[in-house]
């Protein structure tokens, strides 16, 4: 696996999509694990001016879905169970989110995720469980 040219065919599928709408970006891909920032814009927010628990969620959930498809290069996942945690608030600046696999077999990839400020705290954590498809499209 080329973590370089996995992340340059990742972003080029992304066009258009959500997640480029969204302006997220994939900064490490790897079996061992995945990292997602977003530079949060006002309209990350919601009505009381804090990141917007959907954001969260896509986020995590988006990395853990990577992590899961990195560890099986070649498959495709989809989320089959997602448990969010929301910790701290957050509004500014860039957040950034870690995940790994933490078990698998051959049909399912059990994940966890971590959402980190720009001060490296805490804001929230996600478990996930994907069913491993088959090759991706």
């Amino acid at each position: 696996m080329d973590p370089s040219s996995d992340i340059q065919r990742l972003e080029e599928s992304s066009r258009g999509t959500f997640w480029d709408h969204l302006g997220a970006k994939l900064e490490s891909l790897s079996p061992e694990g995945v990292v997602v920032t977003l530079d949060i814009q006002p309209h990350h927010l919601n009505l009381i001016g804090i990141l917007h628990g959907g954001v969260h969620a896509t986020l995590i959930d988006s990395a853990m879905g990577l992590a899961a498809m990195a560890r099986k290069p070649g498959e495709s996942v989809v989320t089959t169970n997602l448990h969010l945690h929301y910790l701290a608030p957050v509004n500014l600046g860039t957040l950034r989110v870690t995940a790994e696999v933490v078990h698998s077999s051959h049909k399912m990839a059990t994940t966890q995720a971590r959402a980190y400020n720009e001060s490296g705290d805490l804001c929230a954590l996600g478990t996930g469980t994907f069913r491993i498809r088959g090759g991706t499209k």
